[in-house]
């Protein structure tokens, strides 16, 4: 098992929210901890391509984008204010939602910006750190205890 601080839980995070089609692949070492980049032509180091299978590394496949777009759902809905609120649930219909509510939080809600990301944030720290546990690299007590330390910040 791996002890939650040998883990760069912020890297893990950007990788199982890499909805990207490029040919690369996020690994983590299950014996350090360990976060890798791979491509099929730079292999991890960058220099040396490598298959992914002479790798003792586990693939760290990316969680669904409706995951992460529900956390853009809740945030419009935490929102105090409703005419925000609703504005940012408006720009979640149709086609390119990720972008036009990331817009629309920087063109018109600036002051959402620092909590937009740390309501992200945190929920994306807790989802990698249950992806953590769900490969068996570290213990249940360790994941409750991170969740419990890092709840989703208040809204305004």
């Amino acid at each position: 098992m791996l002890r939650l601080d040998r883990v760069d839980i912020e890297d893990l995070a950007t990788a199982l929210a890499d909805q990207t089609d490029y040919e690369h692949r996020w690994l983590i070492d299950p014996r350090t901890g360990e976060i890798a980049f791979w491509t099929s032509d730079t292999g991890i180091d960058g220099e040396n391509p490598v298959e992914l299978d002479e790798l003792d590394l586990i693939p760290i496949v990316p969680i669904p984008s409706h995951v992460w777009f529900q956390d853009m759902v809740d945030f419009a809905e935490g929102i105090s204010d409703p005419e925000v609120g609703r504005r940012l649930a408006q720009a979640l219909h149709g086609r390119g939602a990720f972008r036009r509510f990331k817009n629309h939080v920087h063109e018109h809600h600036p002051d959402l910006i620092s909590v937009w990301h740390a309501f992200r944030d945190a929920r994306a720290e807790r989802r990698a750190v249950e992806w953590l546990q769900d490969q068996g690299l570290i213990d249940e007590e360790s994941a409750q205890q991170f969740a419990a330390d890092r709840p989703d910040p208040a809204l305004p």
